[in-house]
């Protein structure tokens, strides 16, 4: 100080400017020496632990300049519950230095997470403030606080879905038979204390605990429609619903955290947007929250669930409530379950990384069937489609799944394709504008028949195909498939379900099993066809494992195939096993039908020529088929004109139509047999000279 009294004002004002980049440390070193004198941390029993520490290095220093640490044990007081963990956490040491006969004794005691003093010394504005959260869990997970929440990525699940469970953790269904039979039909009681009391009997975990609960719930509480018209009938209150059997969502998750608080299990209700009951593709979401659900914490994660999508659902007008228990929407794979539920809080998500409101708002709208029945992806991604002329919708699936669809509740408007593992849809709209799209699905082994709807869409037509038109009884699906495949038809020569021919005619070949039987149909709506026409207008041949469909169309146009089926064992009729799409465009197609078959003529027959079934009159007409185990094969005309059997097996031969007005085809199986059986039957057009 005597120095600064011999300086001049501007010597002082030099000095000051070379002295301003050492301010930093100055301060630092205050800092540290007078830590305790922070308002927020100098408590009287810190105070005695530093005095603790001091004794403690004096005790701890050598005389031979050696460093010792001395661990400090604050004496034992009352903490708040998170306070005293964190004291578990918490590094205490005193560092003592021997330096000559100088010694210098830092000690620092502050739990662990702490702000630490040196950054309070100097925090320039306050910023966010959030309070600290007393709740201490043993994971680093979310933290159920009303300021704030935390959330550590270890426990956090991958977005998009992944496909491998429908869960957010590894369970085993087939364990909860006993429990559920028994917790479905547990009475309910005169309060939620005793109600848990009942349901906890014989359980050991926490997932069974919640699993007695979920499905109590489930199946006791019924959707309060009353109190969703009129809010002023309804009530959340757990004692409420219990008493009453019947909430809206507030209710289900106020009675699902109260029984879980009971049962031990910590449970947050949370809230938010949702594609529910009278939903709509795309509806914007604003404001406050239209539903509510919970987050439980089972070994240390975080999972999701909703009891009142799990207890049934209401009509479209949200006019009556159906019992219909929906095992997705406990425990849910938080991928899947933000299809639906958006939650404000947006790390409730418990998603890595989290979707935006706008991405929940545009997503595609895939329903709980869709998990359920093990499909796994859909394409595209939006639930709105623009579409010029074609719409192409794909699905994956966990294994073979009957697919059906609807375009403005009609269905021969989209060639829909099974493949093993999905399926392939291809929407041609009739019209410009939108069109509402619903996808169904069912499980072939199911003994129920009745499709569910997993997916809907939104089309926005551009352009349309006026080429394609559709036939109106169009029967999906098209081409061959799996399913096809069951029914005793691989193999097949043609794949596509489109067929294009340029001269009219087409055939369709499989591999079959000999305990199969099959017909074919060819039908259109450029005319209408007779169910003679749509018969003759194919014809089927069959070898010793394959069997042929051959095509000829009578007009350009776009035809149906449709190929039925059954086993020779089974009694009833036949059923829809495959169909194929012919599309023509030559203006000159102009077949006629084959010739007719009488029950006589043998699948295993072949006929190579003619193979129409209207011959020219004044003509000599060859003939060339396979009739295997007949001794004769004739042709009648105006005269008789017996084949004859060449080295490969056919019948081989000419007839003319000269003179007559039809031809038919008649074989002798035995020699001595003295009547004939007709087989064919062709007519001859024009008139005779």
């Amino acid at each position: 100080m005597a120095l600064l009294d011999c300086l001049s004002r501007t010597q002082k004002i030099i000095l000051a400017i070379l002295c301003f980049p050492l301010l930093p440390f100055y301060l630092c070193y205050v800092c540290c020496c007078s830590s305790d004198e922070d308002g927020g941390e100098a408590k009287a029993s810190q105070k005695g632990d530093l005095r603790r520490a001091e004794e403690a290095k004096n005790d701890a220093v050598d005389g031979h300049g050696v460093k010792v640490t001395v661990n400090i044990q604050p004496s034992p007081r009352t903490l708040p519950r998170s306070t005293a963990t964190q004291r578990e956490q918490t590094d205490k040491s005193v560092e003592c230095n021997v330096n000559g006969n100088r010694e210098v004794v830092t000690v620092e005691i502050h739990p662990k997470k702490r702000t630490a003093n040196l950054v309070k010394k100097f925090s320039f504005g306050k910023g966010k403030v959030t309070s600290r959260n007393e709740a201490v869990y043993e994971n680093e997970g979310y933290v159920n606080d009303q300021n704030g929440t935390k959330v550590s990525n270890a426990i956090l699940l991958a977005y998009p879905w992944d496909g491998s469970t429908l869960k957010s953790m590894r369970i085993d269904l087939n364990q909860f038979k006993q429990l559920d039979a028994y917790a479905s039909e547990v009475r309910a009681s005169s309060s939620v204390e005793v109600l848990v009391r009942d349901l906890l009997r014989g359980t050991s975990s926490d997932v069974e605990k919640l699993r007695a609960i979920w499905v109590w719930v489930t199946h006791h509480i019924a959707y309060d429609m009353e109190g969703y018209r009129n809010p002023n009938l309804r009530s959340a209150s757990p004692d409420d619903v219990l008493r009453t059997g019947r909430a809206v969502c507030a209710g289900y998750s106020s009675l699902v955290q109260r029984m879980c608080s009971l049962a031990g299990i910590e449970c947050k209700e949370l809230s938010g947007y949702s594609k529910g009951a009278g939903y709509k593709l795309g509806n914007r979401f604003r404001g406050e929250s239209d539903h509510a659900w919970n987050a439980v914490r089972l070994a240390g994660s975080w999972h999701l669930l909703d009891a009142t999508w799990g207890a049934g659902h209401v009509t479209d007008n949200v006019s009556q409530f159906e019992f219909k228990y929906n095992e997705f929407y406990f425990l849910t794979h938080p991928a899947l379950f933000v299809g639906d539920h958006f939650p404000l809080e947006g790390q409730w998500q418990l998603l890595r990384p989290q979707i935006s409101l706008k991405q929940f708002e545009d997503a595609a709208f895939r329903k709980s069937c869709f998990y359920n029945s093990g499909l796994l992806s859909s394409q595209p991604e939006s639930w709105l489609i623009h579409s010029d002329q074609k719409t192409t919708i794909t699905i994956k699936s966990s294994s073979p799944t009957l697919f059906m669809q609807t375009l403005n509740d009609k269905e021969n408007h989209g060639i829909l394709t099974l493949k093993p593992d999905g399926m392939m849809l291809d929407v041609y709209p009739p019209e410009i504008g939108k069109h509402s799209l619903k996808i169904y699905c069912r499980d072939p082994d199911s003994t129920e028949k009745m499709y569910n709807s997993a997916l809907h869409y939104e089309i926005q037509c551009k352009a349309v195909d006026r080429g394609l038109n559709l036939p109106e009884d169009l029967k999906n699906p098209m081409g061959p498939s799996w399913m096809s495949e069951q029914s005793g038809l691989c193999d097949p020569s043609q794949r596509d379900s489109l067929v294009h021919t340029a001269d009219g005619r087409c055939s369709f070949s499989f591999r079959v099993d000999s305990h199969w039987e099959f017909l074919s149909m060819l039908s259109t709506e450029v005319f209408r066809m007779t169910d003679d026409e749509q018969r003759r207008h194919t014809f089927m041949s069959r070898t010793v494992d394959r069997v042929k469909f051959q095509v000829q169309i009578p007009r350009p146009g776009l035809y149906q195939l449709c190929i039925y089926g059954k086993e020779r064992t089974m009694a009833g009729s036949f059923s829809n096993v495959c169909n194929y799409l012919i599309s023509c465009t030559n203006p000159k197609v102009s077949w006629p039908v084959f010739p007719l078959k009488y029950t006589t003529w043998q699948e295993h027959y072949e006929l190579v020529e003619p193979l129409s079934g209207v011959l020219p009159a004044n003509r000599t007409i060859r003939f060339k088929m396979r009739v295997p185990g007949v001794s004769q094969v004739s042709v009648q005309g105006k005269a008789t004109q017996d084949l004859c059997l060449d080295t490969d097996g056919f019948w081989n031969g000419c007839c003319s139509t000269a003179g007559c007005l039809d031809l038919s085809v008649m074989i002798r199986e035995n020699p001595n047999d003295l009547t004939r059986s007709f087989i064919l039957n062709y007519q001859v057009g024009g008139k005779s000279d």
